[in-house]
């Protein structure tokens, strides 16, 4: 789905505000090719809206008022001033409508034009191209919805995953010491760690009751911090998916049940690419941990990972500890032990 030719290039000013506790700021408004952009005075891009996934709030009423689909939080209101933007955006979503399945014959042909306007995309938008567009503009909050249904998809085939009242503000500690939004431990399902989108890294238990260094795990989670900087998650999902799923991503806001079970079936089992010495020295280095017991969590001997071993940013320097003490027992027993 692309915006209209009329109106493309066309801008007008709104008021915008990233959150209900964020005070409204004057931004410019523009259509462009399948978004809207946000930008501040200066022409720097604030966000970017799907034209197919936008809401108003008050239909029929002045002046108009908008959110993304699924985020009513965020918000953009437009005034009369501004009449032709807000008759853009209608007809944006008029023309949307008008693509969506009919009875009888209206559903039919309407269908195939969105047949073809698919196969269109596909063979003039390279897949690669309509990946990176579709990930540039998918909201923090809707890849943090596709990974939690990622998780509740694994959690059905590896458990439940590990929590008690007494772990989860250590688990919430471990996972701000190491620069990670969500940490979740599973009894079983993943071999060691994975990383799925919306900032979720998924632990094996036994990397907790294991070990007697909290700095082993936490070894691991940052490897999951590197990975994801080398290859984003939502990427990942979506190459496997498709481009029909990308594109209904892009133009829905939404993946089929089907694409993240067969992706959750997959990321298990999928192997991980291999990350360099100097890749995972830097993040070590970065949150003041020391890469050897990690180094030999993976190789006992020491033989394969000499290079972390040998060139641990925190080698002879005073170590602050990962967790306290206390908390570290505490953690261990996060599945019963």
């Amino acid at each position: 789905m692309t915006a209209l030719k009329e109106y493309q290039r066309l801008e007008a000013l709104g008021l915008w505000r990233a959150s209900p506790d964020d005070q409204r700021r004057e931004v410019i408004v523009s259509i462009g090719d399948a978004t809207l952009t946000i930008s501040d005075a200066n022409g720097k891009a604030l966000t970017h809206w799907s034209l197919a996934a936008i809401e108003r709030i008050n239909p029929g009423e002045r002046p108009a008022q908008y959110h993304p689909q699924g985020d009513a939080r965020e918000s953009l209101e437009i005034g009369d001033a501004e009449a032709p933007m807000i008759d853009a955006i209608n007809k944006v979503h008029q023309a949307i409508e008008r693509a969506r399945p009919r009875p009888g014959r209206l559903r039919l042909f309407a269908v195939l034009a969105t047949i073809g306007a698919v196969l269109g995309l596909l063979v003039f938008w390279l897949p690669g191209a309509l990946t990176r567009h579709t990930i540039f503009v998918v909201p923090e909050t809707k890849r943090q919805d596709i990974g939690q249904a990622l998780l509740t998809r694994i959690e059905r085939v590896a458990g439940p995953a590990c929590i008690t009242q007494q772990t989860e503000p250590v688990l919430a500690r471990l996972a701000e010491r190491t620069g990670i939004r969500k940490l979740v431990v599973l009894r079983a399902g993943v071999s060691f760690s994975l990383h799925l989108p919306g900032g979720i890294v998924v632990l094996n238990k036994a990397l907790i009751e294991d070990y007697d260094d909290p700095a082993v795990v936490a070894g691991f989670i940052l490897s999951e911090r590197v990975q994801v900087s080398q290859n984003d998650p939502l990427q990942d999902l979506l190459a496997r998916a498709g481009p029909i799923a990308t594109f209904r991503l892009l133009t829905t806001g939404d993946l089929t049940p089907a694409d993240l079970d067969r992706y959750a079936e997959q990321v298990l089992v999928a192997p991980r690419p291999a990350l360099t010495d100097e890749q995972l020295l830097s993040v070590f280095a970065q949150t003041a941990i020391p890469s050897t017991p990690y180094a030999y969590a993976r190789d006992i001997t020491g033989e394969s990972v000499l290079g972390l071993i040998e060139a641990d940013p925190m080698a002879g320097r005073a170590l602050e500890s990962v967790l306290p003490d206390r908390d570290w027992v505490t953690l261990q027993n996060i599945c019963g032990g």
